[in-house]
C-alpha cells in the first residue's frame, strides 16, 4: 500500500503500552480532516477547546484555518497560556498552514495586535503565495518521508522567511522557499496534506509523540 493512503491500524504502542490521546485544536480550522487522518493511523483523538481538554492529551496537530482568529479564540476560550507553557515543556506538535503560524516565534506582515504560540524558531509570513484563487498543488521530496514525494496543496499559505539554528528545513519549493520545518518535536508545513491523503507526516508527529511518552 502507498504511503501516502493512510488505513486503520492497531493504535500506536509505547513499550506494549496504548499510546496517550493525541489531540485537534478545535476552536477554528480543517479539524474533521485532521481527526481523520489520525484516527486512520490507530490513534485515540480528542478534539481540544479547553485547558481541561489540553491536559488530556499528549500530543497536538493545530490545523489550517485563520491564524489571527485561532490566536482571539484561543484569549477567549483561555487556552491561549496553557498551550504555550505546554510547547515549552516539550509537548510535540505539528502545525498545518494557520498551525505553523501559531508555532512560529516571529510573525511577518500579521493584523495589528496578532500573537502566536511560539515554539519555532522561525519567521513566517502569512499569505505568502496570494489569495485563495492562488491556491495550487506541486509535489516535494521530503527526504526524512522516504522517497516517494509528498503531493503538497497550498491555499492561501504562508512561507518561511527565516530559520533558527535548531531547526531543520523538511522541504523547499524548486525557488528555495521554505515550506516544512522541524525542530525537536515541533514540526510545520505551509501545506495541507491531510487535504491530499497524506499521511506520513502525521505518522511522524505520532513517532514523536511515541518518543515524548
Amino acid at each position: 500500500m502507498s504511503p501516502t493512503c493512510p488505513r486503520r491500524t492497531a493504535s500506536p504502542s509505547v513499550a506494549g503500552r496504548a499510546l496517550p490521546p493525541v489531540g485537534v485544536f478545535a476552536l477554528q480550522g480543517d479539524v474533521r480532516e485532521h481527526v481523520a487522518v489520525l484516527r486512520a493511523l490507530g490513534a485515540d483523538v480528542r478534539e481540544v477547546r479547553t485547558p481541561a481538554q489540553l491536559a488530556e492529551v499528549a500530543g497536538l496537530v493545530i490545523p489550517g484555518g485563520e491564524s489571527s482568529v485561532m490566536d482571539k479564540l484561543s484569549r477567549i476560550f483561555g487556552l491561549r497560556d496553557p498551550l504555550r507553557h505546554r510547547i515549552a515543556e516539550g509537548m510535540p506538535v505539528y502545525g498545518t498552514c494557520a498551525g505553523l503560524i501559531m508555532l512560529a516565534d516571529r510573525l511577518h506582515d500579521g493584523i495589528a495586535g496578532q500573537a502566536t504560540f511560539g515554539g519555532l524558531d522561525v519567521a513566517v509570513r502569512r499569505n505568502a503565495f496570494g489569495n485563495q484563487l492562488d491556491s495550487f498543488e506541486t509535489d516535494l521530496d521530503v527526504a526524512v518521508l522516504g522517497e516517494q514525494p509528498v503531493h503538497a496543496v497550498f491555499i492561501r499559505a504562508p512561507v518561511v522567511d527565516e530559520v533558527g539554528p535548531k531547526v531543520e528545513v523538511l522541504a523547499a519549493l524548486d525557488d528555495g522557499r521554505i515550506v516544512a520545518v522541524e525542530q525537536g518535536r515541533l514540526m510545520g508545513t505551509s501545506f495541507h496534506p491531510e487535504v491530499a491523503g497524506e499521511s506520513r507526516f502525521h505518522r511522524r508527529f505520532l513517532d514523536h509523540v511515541t518518543a515524548a511518552s
